[in-house]
């Protein structure tokens, strides 16, 4: 195990897009990050791209066998986890190459698939309790951990009802209701693990053009990651807050 002077960090997805940006900032402010990705050679690259002192890691958020083996190399590496970012995500499992639009008309309620909303859940949701659950021994060691979870506007069911947001409409069972239910799991662990001094939370990049939209979003990656990168990077925050662009506090 090294002698370790920085802190150390674990972003998952970060090979690309919004988990790339916040890996990114965490490596120029001193932290070790350990870029998650399920193909090692995506990593590998954009750790490169990183330099500082980042460095691939192979997870994929739903092979617990994969998830295992990352717990172990940082444990064998540095003994602990400061911050550990929940990042992967998936917006659909269907037809690749369509079009946002028709993305969103086929994810309607009425028609959408159980199947599609089961494999996106397994990343989104369930990917984010079963990593969680295995760091959280590396995390309790750590002086004060942290815990961030990459949720999406589109998650709150106050603004869902809200007539004067224009998103409304759009919340639909397979992309938004899992970051619905990702919310939830971030309020669980919350609760439970405030006592022992480790902060969880929710954060918003806004409408980001990143391989989820098909790059329709309208803001740029570097724009939708600053407030991610913001709560990153606070050690000393709140717990249980759920924030957006402009430090926007969401409802849950």
């Amino acid at each position: 195990m090294e002698v370790r002077e920085s802190k150390v960090a674990l972003v998952t997805g970060a090979n690309q897009g919004v988990g790339f940006q916040i890996a990114k900032a965490l490596a120029e402010n001193g932290y070790i990050v350990y870029v998650g990705s399920r193909n090692l050679q995506n990593g590998v690259a954009a750790a490169e791209k990183i330099g500082y002192k980042a460095q691939a890691i192979q997870i994929d958020v739903t092979d617990k066998g994969s998830v295992e083996n990352a717990v172990a190399t940082v444990q064998q590496d540095f003994g602990q986890l400061d911050l550990l970012v929940n990042n992967a995500a998936i917006s659909h499992a269907g037809t690749p190459g369509r079009t946002l639009e028709e993305i969103m008309a086929a994810n309607r309620p009425s028609i959408s698939s159980v199947d599609e909303m089961r494999t996106v859940w397994e990343t989104n949701v369930f990917g984010v309790v079963v990593v969680t659950q295995a760091f959280l021994p590396l995390l309790r060691k750590a002086t004060a951990a942290r815990i961030v979870n990459v949720s999406s506007g589109l998650a709150s069911l106050a603004l869902a009802r809200d007539p004067e947001n224009p998103y409304a409409p759009h919340f639909e069972l397979i992309y938004g209701a899992s970051k619905t239910a990702m919310n939830a799991v971030t309020v669980a662990f919350a609760n439970e693990l405030e006592k022992s001094g480790i902060k969880v939370s929710a954060v918003s990049p806004g409408f980001t053009a990143t391989a989820l939209n098909n790059f329709q979003g309208t803001d740029s990656v570097e724009v939708g990651s600053l407030e991610p990168i913001r709560v990153a990077l606070e050690e000393d925050g709140p717990t249980a807050l759920f924030t957006g662009p402009n430090q926007e506090v969401y409802p849950w």
